[in-house]
């Protein structure tokens, strides 16, 4: 009896079909690609993995790709993850994991699910699949991945493909949108209530609600451009390339915040370049909330990756303690310390023209950084644009700044 009791139960629990919400299916009819858009905790990880589970368990595909942002995204999230498809497949469904060779199989079909990183589109030339799904693809650095699994899906009779992504307003997501055969299906963190901690979707909406923010991440929204913004994301993708030329000169700029608590502001740190062909190239958005250690090992750690010719760093607030703190962890780095005399917009506005002019391109998809561009109203956003910051002083050292002699030690501007 207890057995039975305790099979029932594990039916009752792996039943996607009872437990899921009704926008959590798959759509009914014929379709080439599913799009869900929604805000965080909306339960997408889930849907992908109950999806692949259905797939995989019925035989009804045998080779499908599962991609995600990174690496370790499609193995962390959508493979081991609390909502991912080994947590979700009970005792005997569940598939045999390899990840050295990247791969899940159900023995009991024969079906293969291989894993893929969006930032390593090479991965996906070459193989064949019959269905595929795809971890929010607005944030992938590379879009050409989207192309390349697009046309590895050639296998079967009815190839599919599911896309599950909190919204941004990116070309791949409007020509999904815009495409012949694409099942669109939206939806708000709020949606996903009773899964959630108690208090956290009220603790989130009490702060964002209403702000552009939060009707993107939480309920879900493509937002266009802010009309007060200096930035267009149409200047941006217009420009957009997969990877920069050799470049003449290569910056890491910072805009180190003020406190490393956990309502500080974000401390910037930008990397760009100018090539010989004199446009701009903007490489790297690394910009988060760190200790002064912590930017200034992260700082430290792309002027050498990208053997950048000096840190620019701005210095307002702790002065000379901000080219104190970085010769701490490399005393032969060369840094540049500015200083704003002037507002942000008067700043920016220099740097946004060039945009306009085409002449900078970004390197991939920088998501935060371009959400940031593109939002920021300087007559009426209150929050501090640190990664805006950092890339308006990257971009006056390469463009707008007379070029310093490669190994000058430290040198001071005000802008």
């Amino acid at each position: 009896m207890r057995r039975r009791i305790d099979a029932r139960a594990q039916a009752a629990r792996y039943d996607w079909t009872r437990n899921a919400r009704l926008e959590q299916l798959q759509p009914e009819g014929e379709w080439r690609r599913w799009l869900l858009l929604a805000g965080r905790g909306f339960g997408k990880t889930r849907v992908l993995s109950e999806t692949l589970r259905a797939w995989a368990t019925s035989g009804r595909y045998k080779r499908i790709a599962l991609v995600a942002r990174t690496a370790a995204d499609v193995r962390d999230v959508l493979v081991e993850g609390q909502s991912g498809i080994l947590a979700v497949s009970p005792d005997g469904e569940r598939p045999v994991w390899e990840p050295s060779r990247r791969r899940l199989t159900w023995p009991t079909t024969g079906t293969i699910a291989t894993t893929y990183s969006a930032e390593e589109p090479d991965q996906l030339r070459g193989p064949q699949h019959d269905a595929a799904l795809a971890d929010e693809v607005a944030a992938w650095s590379r879009p050409d991945a989207w192309d390349q699994l697009v046309m590895g899906l050639r296998l079967g009779v009815d190839p599919r493909v599911v896309v599950a992504t909190t919204p941004r307003p990116t070309p791949l997501i409007r020509s999904l949108l815009a495409a012949e055969g694409t099942v669109v299906t939206r939806g708000a963190t709020r949606d996903n209530l009773a899964n959630l901690a108690p208090g956290v979707v009220a603790d989130l909406e009490r702060r964002y609600a209403g702000t552009r923010l939060g009707r993107q991440e939480l309920d879900g929204e493509i937002l266009d451009d802010s009309a007060g913004a200096l930035w267009r994301w149409q200047w941006i993708d217009a420009a957009r390339v997969t990877r920069a030329p050799d470049l003449r000169r290569v910056v890491v700029a910072i805009d180190p915040a003020a406190s490393s608590h956990d309502e500080s502001d974000e401390t910037g740190i930008v990397v760009a370049g100018v090539g010989h062909d004199g446009r701009a190239y903007v490489l790297a958005d690394a910009s988060g909330r760190y200790r002064p250690e912590e930017w200034a090992r992260t700082a430290l750690a792309l002027y050498r990756k990208h053997k950048a010719d000096c840190i620019v760093a701005e210095a307002n607030n702790g002065g000379e303690m901000v080219a104190a703190t970085l010769r701490v962890h490399d005393r032969g780095a060369n840094v540049r310390t500015v200083h704003a005399t002037r507002g942000k917009a008067t700043r920016a506005e220099p740097v946004a023209a060039l945009y306009e002019q085409a002449r900078v391109s970004h390197v991939g998809a920088l998501a935060r950084l371009e959400d940031q561009l593109t939002t920021w109203d300087p007559a009426t956003s209150r929050a501090s644009p640190d990664r805006l910051d950092a890339l308006v002083w990257a971009l006056t050292e390469v463009m707008l700044t007379d070029a310093p002699a490669r190994h000058v030690t430290e040198d001071h501007y005000d802008f």
